[in-house]
């Protein structure tokens, strides 16, 4: 193991942390009140699209990096704003096995999101007939199945093998687009 803290690379909006050795977080600790419902909802989903981990009722972490802290920040700031509290801080595990529990929550659940878009793309792949319409249909379909690979990618910070295959996939659904053409034309 090299080092206390795990090194972050930040490579077009993109954290990964490239030594899961040991990583140092930023957590945001926060309370929001129950009414109106509407600012606790928009924290949850903007909680779930930076993916962060969920370590107790109004605690969250993200590998710590300016990016995951600035985001952090905005986040607190909306919650205030919002009537609520908010206390940001950076912070290492004293227990390695808690960390990897943590490593491990966000890498399978950005697993099951690679997951789903490989099907997805191969449920295109296979449903896929030569028609005239087919080359749009598919530059459709891929161009979103790259645009969730971009949003998965922004919040995939331990990333598993499953991040490899979807982009296989969709590849391969967009090497279809030629495919089709020589077949219509």
């Amino acid at each position: 193991m090299r080092g206390l803290t795990a090194t972050l690379r930040t490579l077009h909006h993109v954290t990964m942390v490239s030594n899961q050795s040991r990583c140092v977080w930023v957590l945001l600790s926060y309370r929001i009140p129950r009414e109106p419902s509407t600012p606790r909802i928009a924290v949850w989903r903007k909680l779930k699209r930076l993916g962060a981990a969920q370590i107790g009722d109004g605690l969250v972490a993200l590998p710590a990096d300016a990016r995951t802290q600035e985001q952090f920040e905005w986040l607190a700031a909306e919650i205030e704003e919002a009537g609520g509290t908010s206390t940001l801080w950076r912070a290492e595990l004293m227990s390695i096995a808690q960390e990897i529990s943590i490593v491990d929550a966000l890498a399978a659940a950005r697993s099951r999101e690679y997951v789903e878009i490989a099907h997805r793309a191969r449920r295109e792949r296979d449903r896929l007939t030569p028609t005239a319409n087919s080359k749009a249909e598919i530059a459709r379909v891929v161009k979103s199945l790259r645009r969730e690979l971009r949003e998965v990618r922004r919040r995939d910070f331990f990333p598993p093998g499953e991040r490899d295959v979807a982009r296989r996939e969709v590849d391969l659904l967009a090497s279809e687009i030629n495919v089709v053409s020589g077949a219509t034309s």
